[in-house]
């Protein structure tokens, strides 16, 4: 009681609530949105959520506070001043959109190559890909090249999915967890609810990271491993395993290429090549009959030891290659130990955790399925093993083959789509060959010959032009990078600078901070930017910019277009796209405006349908020229990639009224998604659950469902014959050529069997003088760098240090309150550190993301973040050190293109303490203003 009254311990935090999709990481967790008088009040975790089951992280808790940030922009932006300066003036969306329409328009009927369109974060790639296909410019891609493209690669072309948004641990059952070198920004909630149960259930967790923070913290064992060396780590546990017999023989011979046959003659083009049948089946040996048979035939049992000679040419089973490579004694841990920093026992100790929790905690579950030969069988086999790995084992120069080395070990215990083991979520698994090959081929003033991204399967599917240069500005799926799946976007600035392979007119990017944090070499990336000709012209001559902040970026682009915080806008969580879905289940999500906006900002997805109708690209406009979609959320309930699938599987129309997955457009669709909590959710049949790739009953769900046309089983490919074609080229077989200088690491690199070797930056940067490993690491609190502004977020993380370990820290006579100038090759830049001693002797690490430039995202110039926040990207060059042979090689994956800003190596020294970190650059100014000093709202009367 208080003054005779009872006292609401509990008040309601608003009048409403609206049903939405988080925007604050990639998680796209379900949150409510309590209203008051139409206002934002207060945000929670949406308990009916298939995703996070009402879960919600500091993020998305904060998520009201990026809602309301100072940084938002309030209007389109015409600069003023000159590029980096942050001087613009406020102008119409009229005068904006007839600005870039008519600039766009040009490019296109002259030469559509000459727009780049890069995309950062959005979470609607496949609507803005099909934007760039319109329009007809072969230069279109998103972060993936800078992020996480050699995961994602590698699980596609080896198993037909990976980590994290491709499939999940079965947390339920699995009986061991072993996680290598996680974001813990990425899947947050989903990996601390599984986290959470594997503790309930007493399961081990074992995690491998040179960094003991987040998750790793909470392993019962850590693995502080040497940066760089997952890989032989990883093939020295199959070696412990091969010798210990400890592999599933049935799953290799039944689902893998294990079995397949593989070309052994020496003096044969085919030679590393697996045998087919002439409709181009896969051959295998059948135990049964001593005979070669395609290895779908009804009835056969594949040989893992199948040898067969045919018109003189000996070819033997890809397991026996297997066995041959990874039973050498240079896999033994005795061996590989020192090189990867963990005792050789300890390397015994969990390979045979491992093996026990495969082998000796085995079950099966009492569920019949029929497998793709025509096999019924009674029950399935748990492995409960499971495996997730993020960015840390990706942004390697080895990555590729690392993370193709993961899925490999995977695989002999058998433990991928199995009870207890990985699992899939749809619409994968699905073959590389199930994916699109990349496209390039554009003519003025009409679409791209096809998709932009893909897979390429040998040296014909490489985007070349006839001279035999690349067709992409970033010069992705070309000799040097291949397998570039997601593009090279760090490799976009300074190609289109140094106008390699040509030149380009305009930049037209969407959520990348690439004057920032999205880039290596920072400073040099700013320089390239505002670098001006012989004329005085900007040598990048246009740059259209979209973000809903006002980021570093903004500051570099002559126009800006504001976009909306996720609040105010539809977005489209797609089976096309990037899905929600559980290995369980299949699910997409919307966004959509809970509040209005209260400054002169539109969707950018909307922008782009406006723009494609004032352009006139294909699929923007009817016949007669008008529009074909209104805004993006008409696009979004009538835009059919397929007959009968669009961006969106709940509540189309069937013959016999509502359907699901496959229909025909809704124009009520949008209202559905609302009524029903802002997502669509179905379970997959209980026959259909595991063994997806192989599973009739998987496969036709999946056709019904509208992810396949077809029903497409496949084999794991622990071969890669991709790779082999590439080898068979850099040793002068075929008629497409590498360049000469590129021939040797090629042939080293493409092993059509997981290798490891040394990141590239260790044969440029001398280790003796750069004896440092130097790592950045993404904090659960932050998302890149979009939690800079938010008040709440920037409570948790205002500054970075440069975290050193124990071994330098007494070396060096560091102290409490000191500063360190760190070097590499590259550069150097003067820091605060601190005592870490859960952390790999050789290394040292920050939080990246954390240091803003001054006059960004409404910053004081006072703040921590511009005063002694810093990016360890200042010492990492998207090119690789000069080493004597006239040649710059980029600082990426041979394989993938993939930024491998975790190779970077440094030197550390004690230096007088400083009032902020250098570099320091000189302060933007911001079209925003400055935020004010405290952030308080009054929600409501």
């Amino acid at each position: 009681m208080k003054d005779g009254h009872d006292i609401d311990y509990d008040p309601a935090p608003g009048d409403r609530v609206a049903k939405t999709t988080c925007y604050m990481c990639a998680c796209r967790c379900g949150i409510d949105v309590h209203l008051k008088d139409g206002e934002v009040a207060y945000i929670e975790g949406n308990r009916d959520h298939p995703v996070n089951r009402g879960v919600l992280c500091a993020k998305g808790s904060a998520g009201i506070m990026q809602h309301l940030s100072p940084a938002r922009l309030r209007a389109p932006l015409r600069r003023t001043g000159p590029r980096g300066s942050g001087q613009f003036e406020e102008i119409s969306w009229e005068e904006a959109l007839s600005e870039v329409t008519e600039r766009l328009a040009a490019i296109r009927k002259f030469g559509p190559e000459k727009l780049a369109f890069f995309t950062g974060r959005d979470q609607s790639q496949s609507f803005t890909g099909f934007w760039a296909q319109a329009f007809g410019t072969p230069n279109y891609a998103a972060h993936g090249g800078f992020c996480s493209v050699n995961m994602a690669a590698a699980g596609i072309t080896t198993m037909g999915g990976a980590f994290w948004e491709f499939g999940q641990p079965d947390w339920e059952r699995t009986e061991l967890f072993m996680l290598f070198g996680v974001a813990e920004d990425h899947d947050s909630n989903p990996i601390k609810m599984g986290l959470g149960r594997l503790k309930e259930r007493g399961v081990k967790v074992i995690g491998v990271n040179p960094i003991r923070t987040g998750y790793n913290a909470i392993a019962d064992e850590w693995v502080g491993i040497t940066p760089g060396t997952d890989g032989l780590f990883i093939l020295s546990l199959v070696h412990c395993l091969l010798r210990a017999g400890k592999i599933d023989l049935d799953y290799l011979a039944r689902f893998t290429d294990a079995p397949v046959l593989v070309n052994e003659d020496a003096a044969s083009d085919d030679l590393g090549l697996l045998l087919r049948t002439e409709d181009d089946r896969h051959m295998v040996i059948d135990r049964r009959t001593g005979k070669p048979a395609p290895f779908d035939a009804e009835g056969i049992l594949p040989d893992l030891g199948g040898k067969l000679r045919r018109r003189g040419t000996t070819h033997r089973s890809v397991f026996q290659m297997i066995a041959g490579r990874y039973l050498a004694k240079e896999y033994a841990p005795e061996i590989v130990g020192p090189q990867v920093g963990i005792e050789p026992e300890r390397i015994h100790a969990i390979a045979a955790e491992l093996a026990h929790a495969a082998f000796d905690k085995s079950f099966e579950i009492a569920q019949p399925w029929t497998d793709f030969r025509g096999e019924r069988h009674e029950t399935m086999r748990g492995r409960p093993v499971s495996f997730h790995a993020m960015r840390g084992i990706s942004a390697h120069s080895n990555g590729f083959q690392t993370c193709r080395a993961l899925h490999l070990l995977q695989i002999l215990l058998g433990s991928v789509e199995v009870p207890g083991g990985f699992r899939f979520k749809p619409p994968y698994p699905k073959p590389a060959r199930a994916h699109p090959k990349p496209h390039a081929k554009c003519e003025p003033g009409e679409p791209l010959d096809g998709p932009h991204l893909g897979f390429v399967h040998g040296p014909d599917d490489l985007c070349l032009r006839e001279d035999g240069s690349p067709a992409r500005i970033d010069k992705a799926f070309t000799w040097e990078n291949p397998l570039s799946a997601h593009g090279l976007m760090h490799m976009l600035i300074s190609n289109a600078h140094a106008g390699d392979p040509y030149e380009i007119d305009t930049l037209f990017l969407y959520m990348a901070n690439m004057a920032w944090n999205s880039s290596m070499n920072t400073s040099g990336v700013m320089a390239m930017l505002t670098d001006t000709n012989e004329h005085g012209d900007y040598v990048i001559p246009n740059i259209i910019y979209s973000d809903a902040y006002s980021s570093e970026m903004v500051a570099f682009a002559d126009i800006v277009l504001p976009d909306t915080t996720y609040l105010e806008r539809y977005d489209c969580i797609s089976l096309l796209d990037r899905p929600i879905c559980e290995a369980d289940a299949v699910a997409d999500a919307i966004r959509w405006p809970v509040v209005e906006p209260d400054r002169d900002v539109r969707a950018f997805q909307s922008v782009l349908v406006d723009l494609g109708a004032r352009l006139g690209l294909p699929g923007f406009v009817e016949e007669d020229g008008s529009p074909r979609y209104a805004d993006y959320a008409d696009y979004m309930m009538n835009h059919e990639r397929r007959p009968g699938v669009g961006p969106l599987a709940g509540w189309r129309l069937g013959p016999n009224g509502i359907s699901h997955g496959r229909g025909l457009p809704n124009g009520a669709q949008l209202d559905e998604y609302i009524r029903h909590g802002g997502f669509w959710h179905a379970p997959i049949p209980e026959e259909a659950r595991f063994y997806k790739p192989w599973n009739r009953a998987y496969q036709d769900w999946a056709v019904e469902t509208g992810l396949f046309d077809a029903p497409c089983p496949y084999l794991f490919s622990l071969w890669s014959e991709p790779l082999r074609r590439f080898q068979l080229a850099a040793e002068g077989i075929g008629t497409r050529q590498p360049p000469d200088h590129l021939r040797a690491r090629i042939r080293a690199t493409h092993d059509p069997l997981p290798i490891w070797y040394p990141p590239m930056e260790d044969g440029h940067a001398d280790p003796v003088e750069f004896p440092l490993h130097a790592l950045t690491q993404r904090p659960m609190a932050m998302y890149h760098s979009w939690g800079g502004q938010n008040a709440w977020l920037r409570q948790i993380h205002g500054m970075n240090p440069l975290y050193v370990p124990t071994k330098w820290w007494v070396g060096c006579g560091f102290a409490e309150g000191d500063w360190a100038r760190l070097r590499s090759v590259h550069g150097e830049i003067t820091v605060p550190v601190a005592h870490m001693a859960a952390l790999n002797e050789d290394t040292v690490w920050t939080w990246n993301a954390i240091g803003k430039r001054r006059g960004a995202w409404a910053l004081g110039d006072d703040a921590p973040e511009g005063k002694e926040g810093f990016l360890l990207n200042h010492l990492i060059h998207e090119l690789l050190p000069p080493r004597g042979d006239g040649l710059r090689w980029t600082n990426s994956d041979p394989i993938t293109g993939q930024a491998a800003w975790f190779d970077l190596r440094v030197a550390i020294e004690k230096v007088p303490a400083s009032e902020a970190s250098h570099p320091r650059l000189r302060p933007q100014e911001s079209p925003v203003g400055c935020g004010p000093a405290d952030v308080t709202q009054k929600v409501g009367r």
